[in-house]
């Protein structure tokens, strides 16, 4: 028997794309246990690219499960979300309409019950739409990295109250990099340096040359196996990881930009996007890399060292690159895709916190934006 809701959390999603996805299927498979829990969790409009479908009544219990299955299929398939108005329920906002709604849904019910607006997006263009939740006392939970790695006043704006904003799936996917960090801070135990291999792609990349493997060979095997984005270059690039590093250089206080951000990339300008397509990249423009790549590969292990693509964040700036790094060390010893974060502060100088596991993928990303929504529970209205 169900427990009596004591939280109801409405939610609107930008963004269906795997992670999105992702999550409304988390959701509709954890209603038993979230009903056990006295949460419910009801999404209230979804919106893509170009736009949003909304529940005709705000107050009522949004989407039904069997529309929400039926809108993943859709996007799935590559339909758009008018597909789905023959169902009911809701109505279609396209464009600037759609923006519109958003901002109107949250000044609406920022002021009565209250909303969560859950960025699973992967673009900038929604940090205006979350600024205006947030004055309109709207709770925000982010996938999404862009809107805390733009000018500083926004990422100042999205954290000003900070009980009421979740990002724990911007850096590590699902791990606790964020919620460990916070938690040191607010001890009043300063963190003086945080060492990550943040890309599980670069983190694969890296554990296989050590088997003597061709640096082609293996992006090319990581892209068989969805590790990598369609273009390998966008990972290869490091400015993913560069994000994530801003994000947490950013929450220990340092007022920085990407521009302050020393970032290698393991590859030349003249193999990049704007010299050649993806194809010829992956046909003739890896393999050039090979030669330099085994050569630090070779150089590192005369010395016991592997190499790893990690970021350093420390007082004195902050750095995204290749590190020879010890074997035996958390991050040397590191294989496959995980993620490792070694986080040092005075209480872990010597031997620092490590935080260790699986750090991509649409669904460990999405249980992670999940576990940020219900963590905002106990500001929401309580019912009899």
């Amino acid at each position: 028997m169900a427990a009596p809701v004591r939280s109801v959390l409405p939610v609107v999603l930008l963004g269906c794309g795997g992670v999105g996805r992702h999550l409304l299927r988390h959701i509709v498979s954890c209603r038993p246990l979230h009903a056990n829990q006295g949460v419910a969790i009801r999404v209230l409009g979804v919106a893509d690219s170009s736009s949003l479908l909304v529940a005709d009544d705000l107050h009522s219990n949004g989407f039904d499960d069997a529309l929400l299955a039926d809108l993943c299929a859709a996007k799935s398939a590559g339909s758009p979300l008018s597909s789905l108005l023959s169902r009911g329920q809701c109505q279609l906002f396209n464009n600037t309409e759609a923006r519109r709604k958003v901002i109107d849904t949250a000044s609406v019910l920022g002021k009565t019950t209250g909303l969560v607006l859950v960025d699973c997006s992967a673009t900038y263009d929604t940090v205006g739409m979350l600024k205006d939740a947030v004055d309109c006392g709207c709770c925000v939970v982010l996938a999404n990295k862009k809107p805390l790695t733009c000018a500083y006043e926004d990422f100042e704006k999205l954290v000003s109250n900070f009980r009421r904003i979740r990002f724990e799936s911007t850096v590590g996917a699902g791990l606790p990099v964020i919620a460990s960090v916070t938690r040191i801070i607010a001890s009043g135990d300063p963190v003086s340096r945080i060492v990550g291999s943040l890309s599980g792609t670069l983190g694969y990349v890296m554990s296989e040359l050590e088997d003597g493997k061709k640096f082609s060979e293996v992006v090319k095997t990581a892209k068989s196996l969805g590790y990598t984005e369609p273009d390998p270059r966008d990972d290869l690039s490091g400015m993913d990881v560069a994000r994530k590093a801003l994000i947490l250089a950013r929450l220990l206080g340092q007022q920085i930009s990407m521009e302050n951000i020393n970032v290698e990339s393991l590859y030349p300008s003249e193999l990049g996007p704007d010299a050649m397509s993806t194809k010829d990249f992956l046909e003739s423009g890896l393999v050039q890399l090979d030669k330099s790549i085994e050569e630090r590969v070779k150089a590192a292990s005369l010395k016991g060292n592997v190499l790893r693509y990690v970021c350093k964040i420390e007082s004195t700036g902050c750095q995204v690159g290749l590190e020879e790094l010890p074997k035996n060390s958390a991050l040397g010893r590191l294989r496959g895709s995980d993620n490792v974060v070694e986080i040092y502060s005075r209480c872990y100088e010597s031997a620092p916190l490590v935080i260790q596991g699986a750090g991509a993928g649409n669904d460990t990303t999405a249980a992670g934006v999940l576990a940020d929504i219900l963590d905002l529970q106990d500001l929401f209205h309580k019912t009899a």
